[in-house]
């Protein structure tokens, strides 16, 4: 069946007195020419590129750019959308959201930040033979459609060179112009029930292979309307793994940031499989993307309906004196809150949208920055909690053993038994690296491994840092080095590109500001000093040593709710609650995935920015060793590590 909307002979042509609505207005003629001559409707005629078109518009507007069968941009004209089975329907709306999401950094914030801007010339020039060209495009399009099933398309035809290519197009979830599917419902409108789950082994906490979810990978990544970017690519020259990447432009609070997701596996197709799945929980993780708005309301009129945010931290009182992005908790200022559910109550529970969603968030809530801590995607909801809990296990554990100065046991890399493990040390070994990996449990038991690659010959890239949580303590081990070597090939360079700069930040760490700086920074030799624990570790042991108490003690049940239910359990003994955020978006509840945002308040959440870390000022920093009897005192306030943290 065909959903090209087509429009009556009296088709209204785009509005608005720029070069491009004129254009517009133009080719709109033109093809109601060629209609009249055919005896049929004339297609009605958009642009795109000329206002922003992610801000809602007049319902006019809205409601003729919907019905757009044609769609104008500075070098291309737009066919579509068009074909499809009907079960995933898109139209101009749709199509006019995810091109705008793909333009280039100097146009979104043209178009997006309301800046003046002037045409450069009459632009695009529209000779007859391009409305010809366009016109026989849209022929051809209205007669594959009926015989095109799968997902609606878009065809291009580029103004430039008259190259024609085809993508399929992904309805956008938040798109006024069409009927959203009942699959964008609100999230835990009910309830979440996690349900019986088997695995297909003990040991195995993935129930399907990333390969197996039939993901629509064309319509995620091309370059006209893809949902995650404009394309993959792919680094054949690294030496330590198989890389695929891709990245696209979101919208945050400190505006356009690039979102790079990757995958990082030892082949390429399994890589991209996995560079996928993490785009799509980049995607639902930023922002927003369900039906149901947000509730206004302060804290305080909420009571114990809500999540407390001080439970999760707040930035030091100096932060929000000197830093104009952030401003401290109101309890009695209204900000945006989202549906989540308690775990451990089984209760409803309000959660700041802002800690829940790390790209989205306003001015009345910019009391912290957050980032993807405790967030997941999964074959399940039981798949995607586990897996952002272990997440969450994991930053904490680092946090304490990287502030807490905690001494960890490292683990004797030969003792372990899995050749992946033996085969990626002898890679970062070809690097000029040595990889040491240590048990980085405080009071929690479940294994936290992090990772540190140590450059022989103190050069550039000094030092690399990773970790990882798992109920294997094997696999543990593994995520922990596997994340190593995806930073080796790249580290000197990013060292050696900006080492006045990371010198500084070594002398003044108020000079640490973003995500990439902390890595970076533990590239410098001088920064060696400050990793001595780790560099001259109390013991060094065995593997089944290391976890002998453990193996003896873990859960080895085949059902993965229980496995959720009994880490759920752990976290609730140690006296915290924990919370799930329902993130999934439509798109992703179509091919079977779960996305959610865990939280536990109470444990170190993971910050980038030196004077913008809640860990510092946490209970939970300057208790944890003495709870789990590493030592007979709360730490002091001079026996805090205060160096910026290396994690990556």
């Amino acid at each position: 069946m065909t959903l090209t909307p087509l429009a009556g002979p009296d088709a209204e042509a785009p509005a608005g007195a720029g070069p491009l609505a004129a254009a517009g207005r133009d080719l709109a003629a033109k093809l109601a020419a060629h209609a009249a001559r055919a005896g049929r409707p004339a297609p009605a005629v958009a642009v795109l590129g000329d206002h922003d078109v992610l801000r809602p518009e007049p319902d006019a507007a809205a409601a003729h750019r919907a019905a757009a069968a044609v769609h104008l941009t500075p070098d291309a004209v737009l066919i579509g959308p068009w074909g499809g089975d009907g079960s995933e329907p898109a139209c101009g709306g749709c199509l006019a959201v995810r091109w705008q999401r793909l333009r280039t950094r100097t146009e979104r914030e043209a178009l997006e930040t309301g800046l003046d801007v002037a045409a450069a010339g009459a632009w695009p020039v529209l000779p007859d033979w391009t409305a010809d060209a366009v016109w026989a495009l849209h022929e051809w399009t209205a007669g594959q459609a009926a015989r095109t099933g799968g997902l609606p398309r878009v065809t291009r035809y580029d103004l430039e060179t008259g190259r024609v290519g085809t993508v399929p197009l992904l309805a956008e979830p938040l798109c006024e112009g069409h009927l959203r599917p009942a699959a964008s419902a609100a999230p835990f409108a009910e309830p979440p029930r996690l349900t019986a789950r088997p695995k297909p082994g003990p040991d195995r906490y993935r129930l399907r292979a990333p390969a197996s979810y039939a993901l629509p990978t064309a319509a995620l990544a091309n370059p006209v309307c893809g949902v995650l970017g404009a394309g993959t690519w792919l680094d054949v020259t690294s030496p330590t793994t198989a890389p695929v990447a891709g990245s696209v432009f979101m919208r945050g609070y400190a505006g356009l940031t690039d979102v790079t997701w990757s995958g990082q596996a030892n082949s390429f197709a399994a890589s991209r499989d996995l560079a996928f799945l993490e785009g799509l929980e980049r995607y639902a993780g930023t922002h927003r993307r369900d039906a149901e708005p947000p509730l206004v309301a302060s804290y305080e009129s909420l009571g114990a309906t809500a999540l407390d945010p001080r439970d999760c931290g707040l930035y030091a009182p100096e932060t929000y004196r000197d830093d104009d992005m952030v401003a401290p908790f109101d309890p009695a200022r209204p900000i945006p809150w989202v549906r989540g559910h308690s775990l451990r109550d089984d209760r409803p529970v309000w959660v700041p949208a802002r800690l829940a969603y790390y790209s989205a968030g306003t001015p009345a809530d910019n009391f912290v920055f957050e980032c993807s801590n405790g967030c997941a995607i999964g074959g399940s909801l039981e798949e995607a909690v586990l897996f952002g809990l272990l997440e969450l296990i994991e930053r904490d554990a680092f946090l304490l053993g990287w502030y807490g100065d905690a001494p960890l046991t490292e683990i004797d890399l030969a003792s372990c038994a899995a050749p992946e493990i033996r085969a990626m040390a002898d890679r970062a070994a070809l690097c000029g690296y040595d990889v040491h990996v240590y048990d980085n449990r405080i009071d929690l038991p479940v294994p936290v491994v992090t990772g540190l690659a140590v450059r022989r010959d103190d050069g550039p890239g000094t030092l690399a840092f990773a970790a990882g949580a798992a109920f294997d303590p094997e696999t543990a081990v593994a995520a922990a080095v596997s994340e190593i070597l995806t930073y080796l090939p790249h580290l000197p360079r990013q060292v050696g590109e900006r080492p006045a700069e990371l010198e500084a930040m070594a002398g003044d760490f108020t000079r640490v500001r973003r995500l990439a700086d902390h890595a970076a920074l533990f590239g410098l030799p001088r920064m060696k000093r400050h990793v001595r624990g780790y560099l001259e570790p109390a013991a060094v042991r065995p593997l089944a040593e290391v976890y002998r108490s453990w193996q003896q003690d873990r859960p080895r049940g085949t059902d993965l709710r229980e496995d959720v239910l009994w880490l759920r359990d752990v976290l609730a003994g140690a006296g915290f609650d924990v919370i799930v955020v329902d993130q999934t978006t439509p798109e992703q509840r179509r091919y079977g995935l779960t996305t959610v945002c865990t939280i536990v308040p109470g444990l170190l959440p993971i910050d980038f920015g030196w004077t913008r870390q809640r860990a510092l000022t946490m209970p939970r920093l300057r208790t944890a060793q003495r709870r789990a009897g590493l030592r007979p005192a709360d730490l002091a306030e001079h026996e805090i590590r205060r160096v910026p943290h290396p994690f990556p």
